[in-house]
């Protein structure tokens, strides 16, 4: 399965370089089972060992780490969870053994120019919480393990073991729940590195917002409720947030952003797909599945569907207006219908990225990091970026 993964994967980009966009051939990186973990209860939703994936750096990167978080979405309750431990997001039995790195993660600099030879490493999400529980209990008929809080710090762990201690520069970064993971433990990280070390965050698609439905209804509140209170996430949500308002709402980064006192680096579509799909209209918000056509495919939404998606947008850049007047809080916000770019060549570096203020998001990162140059930029509001990339 993992040879005719990349087979599928080379064919692809065969087919993109006939079209003329250029995009480089990565090799597969192989998985790394963190087995001493499990001594320590660090495990996933099925007590399987976490695992990662490691491209160790080079030449003058080899004193330098990006350490991201896989995405996934989130189980609410044991039902979910037990059913989420039975794929490649609650069990590393499951999980594919090899990943293509590309993007943010790419080994050639012509396409990843400012992090290409560090070392880098794709943590696998297989716990349903952005890396926040830690239940001490098992239910012996589930066998669930509610740990995710526990392997966040045994993998870094592990890592620091293996040459992180030594890093001069450093970024927590993820996609989706993953970063939102980055977004929750964005400080915890600086603290768990040596003090000499640069740290920095960078947060893909993990702005999540606290939005009704099209049917007026607070789904992913209440669902976000559910998930810390399954998941036990209370003890390792930020404090600056759970000293006023209840653990639920911590889980937003609307609530928990402006108190990052770590430099974090924000990229995400205004319009982001996901968040209109499953917050703004989950199913159970269009029965009759009149959204259908137009989640699939924005060009396809009516006059009035698209009223409804520029007002997510106002309400998007709202919530994330609580970072405007930080200068260590840099912003790459799109008007794509998108949801993760850091990871994907298309997306990050190539002939064909998408552009906000002319610049790519490759491009925005690595000048906010290296302090070229500050990057808060918002784009004008869909369908005025032909260079998007609309899923």
């Amino acid at each position: 399965m993992d040879q005719l993964l990349s087979l599928v994967i080379c064919t692809l980009l065969l087919l993109k370089a006939a079209e003329g966009v250029t995009v480089p051939m990565e090799l597969g990186v192989p998985i790394t089972y963190l087995q001493s973990a499990v001594a320590n209860g660090a495990v996933c939703l099925d007590g399987s060992p976490p695992a990662y994936h490691f491209d160790k750096g080079f030449e003058g990167g080899i004193d330098n780490w990006i350490l991201h978080f896989e995405g996934g979405a989130w189980c609410n309750n044991a039902t979910n969870c037990l059913a989420r431990a039975d794929t490649n997001r609650g069990s590393s039995k499951k999980m594919e053994t090899t990943l293509i790195f590309s993007g943010i993660f790419s080994n050639n600099k012509t396409f990843n120019p400012d992090f290409y030879n560090w070392n880098r490493i794709m943590v696998r999400y297989c716990d349903g919480s952005s890396f926040t529980g830690d239940v001490e209990a098992v239910d012996p008929a589930t066998n669930l393990h509610y740990r995710g809080g526990r392997i966040f710090v045994a993998v870094i762990e592990d890592l620091l073991a293996k040459g992180m201690k030594n890093a001069k520069n450093a970024i927590l970064s993820g996609c989706s729940a993953g970063g939102l993971t980055t977004i929750l433990h964005c400080d915890r990280f600086k603290t768990l590195l040596p003090s000499a070390t640069k740290v920095k965050c960078v947060s893909d698609a993990g702005y999540f917002i606290n939005v009704k439905t099209i049917s007026g209804s607070p789904y992913i509140e209440q669902f976000y409720n559910q998930v810390v209170q399954t998941h036990g996430s209370a003890k390792n949500l930020p404090s600056s947030c759970t000293s006023r308002l209840s653990p639920g709402l911590c889980f937003f980064p609307e609530n928990v952003a402006a108190d990052i006192t770590t430099p974090i680096f924000f990229v995400n579509a205004a319009y982001d797909s996901w968040q209109i799909r499953n917050i703004l209209v989950p199913d159970v918000a269009d029965p009759n599945g009149t959204w259908t056509n137009c989640k699939r495919d924005i060009i396809k939404c009516s006059p009035n569907q698209l009223t409804t998606i520029q007002g997510f947008r106002t309400d998007f850049l709202k919530a994330i207006s609580v970072i405007n007047n930080c200068p260590s809080k840099g912003a790459f916000i799109d008007s794509c219908y998108s949801h993760c770019q850091t990871g994907g060549q298309e997306t990050w570096m190539s002939n064909d990225s998408p552009l906000v203020a002319n610049t790519t998001i490759a491009k925005a990162v690595g000048d906010w990091y290296f302090e070229r140059r500050t990057f808060h930029q918002i784009d004008c509001p869909y369908p005025c970026n032909p260079t998007c990339h609309n899923s």
